[in-house]
């Protein structure tokens, strides 16, 4: 893990918190923020970056959701529910966010060597420990199968995932992403997942096709712990992590010169978008 531990100390960490933005922040947005900032730190011209971010009741599908048979049909039950349904730039797949859910993002520069994708893993999972460390909870990174979006790397205490996460490599910017279950029911955004798969797979039982879901197999960092986390509370946490990890915190937003790359990523993932949605 010391590997992991040195990509989390850096001389200068950047902070974009975008937590607090509300229900006008489209995740659309988020996505494309991500590929900005991929690039402008793997060029050098911003330092390792730390980003969080919270959308109101959408669902990100992943590219291999775009295949399933009857997506039209699922995507359009998300939406009588009351839910934006988007396509992100990468792999994977389904996930919900909420106002429950705090995602972060830690952007590395992929210097000469460049970083094993273990790596990248292991250091989001070192955080995650360290943000809970004074809970007496054994924090896992293996698949739990029956949850939304399944992976090598599903944080889970107890066999209940609680986070899944994810990375994304772009001009010599390495973005790893978690989402993270603080408040509210697991089970009950587990089975809005396992409809919407239900009426895409239109009844084909392949893998391939979708997870079979098991809402049981999903809670909260709140159900977890038997405590009231919210969303500040690991903010919080993540504050004093970022200040005992790095001599310099810079915070804002995206600079002049990186609303110009934002923008092209954005018309790109726009695009995805239509294509694949309408």
């Amino acid at each position: 893990m010391e590997e992991a531990l040195s990509l989390l100390r850096q001389d200068r960490w950047r902070l974009i918190d975008q937590s607090a933005l509300g229900p006008h922040f489209h995740a659309l947005q988020s996505f494309a923020t991500d590929d900005t900032l991929c690039a402008s730190v793997g060029s050098g011209e911003s330092p390792a970056t730390a980003r969080a971010w919270v959308h109101h009741r959408t669902i990100v599908l992943g590219i291999q959701d775009t295949r399933l048979p009857g997506l039209q049909d699922g995507v359009d039950y998300l939406r009588t529910q009351g839910w934006d349904v988007i396509v992100r730039n990468s792999g994977g797949l389904a996930v919900v966010l909420d106002e429950g859910v705090l995602n972060l993002t830690l952007v590395f520069p992929e210097k000469e060597k460049g970083i094993d994708i273990n790596r990248g893993y292991d250091a989001m999972w070192l955080l995650i420990q360290e943000l809970l460390s004074d809970f007496d909870v054994q924090i896992e990174a293996r698949e739990i199968h029956g949850s939304y979006c399944p992976g090598s790397y599903d944080l889970s205490i107890g066999g209940k995932k609680f986070a899944g996460i994810s990375q994304r490599r772009l001009r010599r910017g390495v973005a790893v992403q978690i989402y993270l279950c603080v408040t509210g029911s697991g089970s009950e955004r587990a089975e809005l997942i396992r409809q919407f798969y239900g009426l895409a797979k239109k009844g084909e039982s392949s893998k391939a096709d979708g997870p079979d879901i098991k809402p049981e197999v999903m809670a909260s960092l709140s159900e977890l712990l038997g405590t009231s986390l919210s969303i500040q509370d690991i903010m919080l946490r993540f504050l004093m992590f970022l200040s005992k990890n790095s001599s310099h915190i810079i915070q804002g937003q995206l600079e002049p010169d990186e609303y110009e790359l934002f923008e092209g990523y954005y018309d790109r993932i726009i695009e995805r978008n239509s294509r694949f949605l309408g």
